[in-house]
């Protein structure tokens, strides 16, 4: 096995540390913190309020901790209509306990089944997804009744498999060899090594992505603009779902825009789209 490269990655430290900088903000948008166990015994930790008739559960993209500038606008649009919200962090990242080292794609895939199942006892839920968290939320809604609707931005489908295409064989070779690799050179991705057994896990789950479908309402929100995650894979989703179920309820929305989809005209887009006015 493939020495583990040395870092101080706990929660309270570096680029993972979050501790209360949202404490009075959820305070007053009434959300309760929620901590969960996952399978190896390390604290899942998110924030939740209650409502009546709908819920949506946040679900953020890779190396992005719960609370941003979507997650924000959910939870004050939920509470302006009643609705529950649920936001976490996953293991090894943000306020959850771990190391990130020791997680990989099917960890996070689990975190979020622990979720979906603490929530899963209220109204009907929509997952919204951000990124490589939209791929999560397709892949868990497919196991749970109670999820009723997707809205995923800027999809990572096999994110991981995708990567591994684009590097120089130099570079893969030594990822494979040495097990461990960050996203890329960013100061920000730096400092946080990824397993080739990311890798692995990103082909294997994309291989069944399409396999077995629950008739979800799904909509894809994708940049045409996006250098980080090519639109290409929402296309590719969408054909390869479209030829397997032609009945499927796909809305793919290509839309200008980059990666973060962060502006006003996208914000008031996605605000529509979460309130089915779009």
């Amino acid at each position: 096995m493939a020495q583990l490269p040395w870092r101080a990655c706990d929660s309270g430290s570096g680029v993972a540390a979050t501790g209360s900088v949202h404490y009075k903000e959820t305070r007053r948008m009434n959300m309760q913190p929620f901590e969960l166990i996952g399978a190896d015994g390390k604290r899942i930790t998110g924030d939740r309020a209650d409502g009546a008739t709908r819920q949506i559960l946040f679900i953020t993209g890779f190396l992005s901790k719960r609370w941003g500038n979507k997650s924000k606008a959910l939870a004050q649009w939920c509470q302006e209509k009643g609705w529950g919200f649920c936001c976490y962090d996953v293991r090894g990242f943000g306020d959850s306990e771990g190391q990130f080292t020791d997680y990989t794609l099917s960890d996070w895939i689990a975190d979020a089944r622990t979720v979906v199942k603490l929530i899963g006892a209220g109204p009907p839920v929509t997952i919204v997804g951000n990124s490589l968290g939209s791929w999560i939320a397709w892949l868990v809604a497919q196991e749970f009744s109670v999820v009723e609707e997707l809205i995923l931005i800027a999809p990572a489908f096999n994110m991981m498999g995708e990567r591994a295409k684009t590097i120089p064989k130099e570079r893969l070779h030594d990822w494979h060899t040495a097990g461990w690799m960050p996203w890329d050179n960013d100061p920000v991705h730096r400092d946080w090594p990824l397993s080739w057994t990311w890798v692995e896990e990103s082909e294997q789950y994309w291989a069944k992505t399409c396999d077995i479908t629950r008739h979800i309402k799904t909509t894809i929100l994708h940049g045409q603009d996006d250098i980080v995650i090519s639109p290409d894979g929402s296309r590719q989703f969408a054909d390869e779902l479209r030829r397997r179920d032609p009945s499927f309820p796909l809305d793919l929305r290509l839309i200008p825009g980059d990666h973060r989809l962060s502006s006003p005209e996208h914000l008031e887009l996605f605000r529509r789209l979460v309130m089915r006015e779009a």
